[in-house]
């Protein structure tokens, strides 16, 4: 177990250490990147020429975003950047949320002018109390469809969960506080017809296993390599999001590919290793200091398969 440990955290100060210098990917070319077909995965991210380790190999920004109830009086509610007592006389607040400039308190209006007329304490009540974050992705989806900034189908192009019928069933006390919030605030029958039983479980079901948590945003560069050199478990998630392109890499408990999270939930997916040219790039979804009967337990209860990478299979 160690050694797979060791140098999973090796090669992630040597990323994290690379980001700093090297923040910005190349505009000459896109990235050296392909979606296919995998043999037993799906669709998978594959490198189109040698990767070295350390690069980076693209950016990507977030399709959604929520800051986790914990944190909403110290994160920017858009990008999820860390309010600091060094920055806070650069903050812009609103109905006691913080952004952490103008161009997020302006970004945010494609959910924000919705989400603000309605009262959300019985909703986030009920996330508090189950320990649940996807619903408020699915909120925040909402608002924009709402506000005619998405459509009904937006996150329709990832791979949903398969969720039994009791999943679904508990489903719908946060679906009922979700449009009963809606219906409070005086939202027209004709903007929420979207709004049924269906679309929310289809929407969660995509969330729940393509959302990232959001780690070591907001932290100083100095910071992150302290962090990362002493301890995984050090990292601070500040909410969580949903991309595009990272959601279609699939998972490996060795991974050749790390994302980092340096100032806000802008990803950067960096090489652990060198890649070949026609090498599947992969990620890590959960804790890879993990032991493997964890990992299995997790990846089948939480994302639905069993992992056959070569490290399960050789038992580490």
């Amino acid at each position: 177990m160690s050694r797979w440990i060791s140098r999973f955290r090796k090669n992630q100060v040597v990323s994290l250490s690379t980001a700093i210098h090297n923040q910005k990917p190349s505009q000459a070319s896109p990235p050296p990147i392909r979606v296919s077909i995998t043999e037993s995965a799906g669709r998978g991210v594959f490198a189109t020429r040698r990767i070295g380790a350390g690069q980076l190999i693209h950016t990507a920004k977030p399709l959604l975003t929520h800051p986790s109830l914990s944190t909403l009086n110290t994160v920017c509610y858009f990008c999820l950047r860390k309010i600091t007592p060094n920055n806070t006389s650069h903050h812009f607040q609103a109905h006691h949320l913080l952004f952490c400039s103008e161009h997020c308190k302006h970004n945010s209006k494609v959910f924000y002018d919705v989400e603000s007329r309605a009262d959300w304490t019985a909703f986030h009540d009920y996330c508090r109390s189950q320990g649940l974050k996807y619903p408020l992705l699915a909120k925040r989806l909402a608002c924009m469809i709402i506000s005619g900034a998405a459509s009904a189908d937006f996150v329709d192009i990832l791979q949903p969960a398969s969720l039994s019928n009791e999943m679904i069933s508990q489903m719908e006390e946060g679906f009922g506080l979700l449009r009963n919030a809606f219906v409070k605030a005086d939202i027209m029958d004709e903007q929420m017809t979207f709004l049924s039983k269906q679309w929310y479980a289809s929407v969660l079901s995509r969330i729940r296993i393509n959302a990232f948590r959001i780690e070591l945003a907001g932290g100083s560069y100095e910071d992150l390599l302290s962090m990362a050199a002493a301890s995984i478990e050090a990292e601070i998630a500040v909410g969580n999001a949903v991309y595009m392109l990272p959601s279609f890499y699939n998972h490996d408990c060795d991974p050749n590919v790390h994302i980092v999270w340096i100032e806000n939930a802008d990803a950067r997916l960096k090489a652990l290793r060198d890649v070949e040219e026609g090498e599947e790039l992969r990620i890590c979804y959960i804790d890879v200091s993990m032991s493997r009967d964890a990992r299995q337990t997790i990846l089948s209860q939480g994302f639905g398969f069993q992992c056959n990478c070569p490290r399960c299979l050789s038992g580490e």
